[in-house]
């Protein structure tokens, strides 16, 4: 059986304390930081190249449309997306244990669903 599609969405309260210890940093702090996190989440991605169907990306702020027709800017928890294959829900999961976004960046989880229908 081929291995399943899930999407993988990282969540971070805005408000919560791993964006408040962010906002005491200072920029340089926050500049090493960066770098040193993105240099973690390149080396991930290369070791888990083989799962990766869509490496996504961050996510801006949000828009919602109401089924009246409002817009109205909201804020949620969605910061960054991927797309991955794995042979099952729990392998995908697995997958992110210690991932950067959570152990370097202000990710405080990482939500995985599967992708449904045809694949």
């Amino acid at each position: 059986m081929p291995d399943a599609r899930y999407l993988a969405v990282f969540t971070s309260d805005k408000a919560g304390p791993k964006w408040a210890a962010w906002r005491a940093m200072t920029k340089e702090e926050q500049d090493q930081t960066a770098a040193r996190g993105v240099a973690a989440v390149k080396a991930w991605e290369a070791a888990h190249s083989d799962h990766i169907l869509y490496v996504g990306g961050p996510l801006g702020p949000t828009k919602r449309l109401s089924d009246a027709g409002a817009v109205t800017d909201i804020v949620n928890l969605l910061t960054v997306f991927m797309v991955v294959k794995a042979p099952s829900h729990e392998a995908a999961v697995r997958l992110f244990d210690g991932h950067p976004h959570m152990s370097i960046f202000v990710c405080d989880g990482v939500e995985v669903m599967p992708v449904l229908g045809d694949q």
